[in-house]
């Protein structure tokens, strides 16, 4: 682990409890200790620990709690994202949810088990981690990507293609579900294009009637239908020496999808009732949720226009697939609204953090926005909870990589004896270790090896999975 970047501080008045703890985490972490709050302070302004451990019985008032929560206080008005994990006493389970209330991280009650202080503690960094990650992305120079939170290999390389992409005038397709930000990736392409000085023009083809779509995209001549009182100009000619953003391109009716062929080809339009060919220079950048590829085989979308507007296509993923991009987004948003709206909310709990990372976002990003905003508006704590964010408490999330681990090492082991039914050679060789070793991992997972026939060990392996 790299201890430049994982301090820990220990604020325990019981020297002996203190050194124990101090050996036991300096494998891990740089590790510093105070025993005050004058030398916590200290201590926190010159290493700057991620997370602290601390005891809120401290001198001069040992037998109660006043001390530790000025400590605390002050640690999180001098460094708001530290992590406290307050350690109490076994009877002091209500000074632990007061200390939460106003910012602390967790609460451990003493007597102190090690292995499970472990687990809070590699959960502190981790989270302390993530957000910095997150600060660091909030504070970077504005520019057209900036909308564009993530940390996923697959959204990296979509913001490197579409720098690629800005630089040329190919038509391109964005193919991704409602809400995985389909419009800010094509903003994105208008801003770090040449054409950045002109108009960035965006129209929803699923919100215009079918009678009305065409005259919304060419604009049409005062009196060529009932109710044309003046002349109006479309949306295609409104971009000129721009970007023509068309949403939801697999709604259009096929009528309109012609003539959109023919602009594309000769990059000239006629105003509906007009009869002079207008000459227009324009990006198009389409969007779709839905398969133009099968729309194209039943006939409710056009061949030719396909191939025209998909000289490029850029496949966005679910928020479901993008692994902490859930985290890093909800952290983004909580911060943005908690300034637009002069919150005092420090970070979403546990209970939140689980929710985000289990819930499979139908809505994408869309819908996490709004289930942040309406948190942050609504929530009375200072953190924020499951219930809050409106999403089924799951339970806790899991970071710990030892567990992890296991749980995969497990689960391979049981898939392996359920394909070779049972046989240990042949799950062995299957997972690429010896027999003996086999044996030894069967121990570990508690996973027993019976006589019985191959089917009712296929049956067991099964249940015992689930």
């Amino acid at each position: 682990m790299d201890k430049g970047n994982s301090t820990l501080l220990i604020i325990e008045d019981d020297e002996g409890l203190q050194k124990q703890l101090k050996w036991h985490f300096s494998e891990d972490y740089e590790v510093h200790c105070a025993s005050d709050y004058d030398s916590a302070i200290e201590a926190l302004r010159l290493h700057e620990p991620s997370v602290v451990i601390q005891d809120l019985g401290l001198p001069p008032h040992e037998d109660d709690v006043v001390e530790g929560f000025r400590t605390m206080q002050q640690i999180l008005r001098l460094s708001r994202q530290t992590k406290i994990i307050v350690v109490t006493g076994s009877q002091g389970t209500e000074h632990a949810l007061r200390a939460v209330s106003m910012g602390a991280y967790d609460f451990y009650p003493k007597p102190i088990n090690t292995q499970v202080l472990d687990l809070i503690v590699n959960r502190a960094f981790q989270m302390h981690n993530l957000e910095k990650q997150n600060k660091s992305l909030l504070q970077q120079e504005p520019s057209p990507l900036t909308g564009l939170v993530t940390s996923h290999p697959t959204m990296l390389n979509i913001c490197y293609k579409l720098e690629k992409i800005a630089n040329t005038d190919v038509t391109c397709l964005l193919h991704g579900e409602s809400g995985t930000g389909k419009e800010i990736f094509a903003r994105a392409i208008h801003e770090l294009s040449p054409r950045k000085d002109g108009p960035f023009v965006a129209i929803n083809c699923a919100a215009i009637p079918d009678s009305l779509i065409e005259s919304e995209l060419f604009g049409h001549e005062k009196g060529s239908f009932t109710g044309a009182d003046k002349r109006t100009i479309g949306k295609i000619e409104s971009a000129q020496d721009g970007t023509l953003f068309l949403d939801e391109l697999g709604d259009m009716p096929l009528s309109a999808q012609s003539k959109l062929l023919r602009f594309i080809q000769e990059r000239v339009i006629e105003r509906i009732g007009g009869r002079v060919e207008i000459p227009v220079n324009i990006r198009i950048v389409c969007a779709t949720n839905k398969n133009l590829e099968q729309m194209v085989s039943r006939e409710t979308f056009r061949e030719d226009l396909y191939f025209r507007i998909s000289e490029i296509v850029v496949n966005i993923p679910p928020l479901r697939d993008r692994g902490e991009d859930k985290l890093l987004l909800s952290r983004f948003f909580l911060n943005q609204f908690v300034s637009e709206y002069n919150r005092d909310i420090v970070n979403f709990d546990e209970t939140a953090i689980a929710a985000i990372d289990a819930y499979s976002w139908p809505g994408n990003v869309r819908e996490l926005i709004s289930k942040v905003k309406n948190a942050v508006v609504m929530t009375d704590g200072k953190f924020i909870t499951s219930i809050d964010i409106g999403l089924e408490e799951v339970g806790e999330l899991a970071l710990n990589l030892k567990h992890v681990r296991e749980s995969a090492e497990r689960t391979a082991i049981m898939k392996a004896l359920t394909i070779t039914e049972g046989k240990i050679t042949a799950t062995a060789r299957l997972l690429g270790v010896t027999r003996p070793t086999l044996y030894d991992l069967l121990k570990r997972h508690g996973i027993k090896k019976d006589n019985k026939s191959k089917s009712q060990i296929v049956e067991k392996l099964v249940a015992n999975a689930h």
